[in-house]
């Protein structure tokens, strides 16, 4: 699995700073730059502190199972285009190492709801998507809005129970625009996304 994070500080090289610090007991396996610069902290095999607590699918101890990539932006900023350009190299080459399937690419957000909101709505997933780096639905139809939550544990979403916190959970990534109380269209994407990509609890980096 790989856990795509911000680091909501002003400069790469505060982020550096403190990854590289190990009185704050928080590392990463790389960090990227605005400018495209990547620097590799962590090797791939070794465990990273980037996690935290969170769960995805049935994987309570993500930073045993994950890489983990901190992208240099403050929060609220649009990611640089030559940071989104090294992002997807660095994925190609980790996807290599690591058969890791694209629907194991995945936010801060997704395995931490409520804790965490990296690397928010800003991040470009559908971009990944369309590299074959991650997953994007395909299906716009509507759907019964009963079957949201049952479809968000399905796709890995299994970190929370709270209705509300699934739908902002799932906003934040899919439809970040969208506003108001669930609606059909949330339930036809995760519902489409579920059906294409079940969590796999046997994948050693799912």
């Amino acid at each position: 699995m790989v856990v795509i994070h911000y680091t909501a500080m002003n400069s790469a090289t505060a982020a550096l700073n403190t990854l590289c610090n190990p009185e704050n007991e928080v590392s990463a396996h790389y960090l990227i730059a605005p400018d495209g610069e990547v620097l590799s902290l962590v090797a791939e095999d070794l465990r990273a502190w980037h996690a935290g607590a969170g769960r995805w699918g049935s994987v309570t101890d993500v930073n045993s199972r994950s890489i983990g990539i901190e992208l240099a932006n403050d929060g609220f900023s649009p990611f640089a285009a030559a940071q989104m350009d090294a992002l997807t190299d660095l994925l190609r080459g980790i996807n290599a190492r690591w058969q890791i399937r694209p629907e194991r690419v995945i936010g801060h957000s997704d395995m931490a709801p409520g804790r965490k909101v990296d690397p928010g709505a800003r991040f470009d997933w559908r971009r990944l998507a369309l590299e074959g780096l991650g997953v994007w639905p395909t299906d716009w139809s509507s759907d019964d809005p009963a079957g949201f939550a049952a479809a968000m544990r399905g796709f890995g979403y299994t970190a929370t129970d709270d209705a509300d916190l699934l739908l902002k959970t799932f906003r934040l990534r899919f439809r970040p625009q969208a506003t108001g109380p669930l609606d059909g269209t949330d339930a036809g994407m995760i519902c489409d996304l579920a059906r294409r990509f079940p969590v796999d609890v046997n994948a050693a980096w799912a």
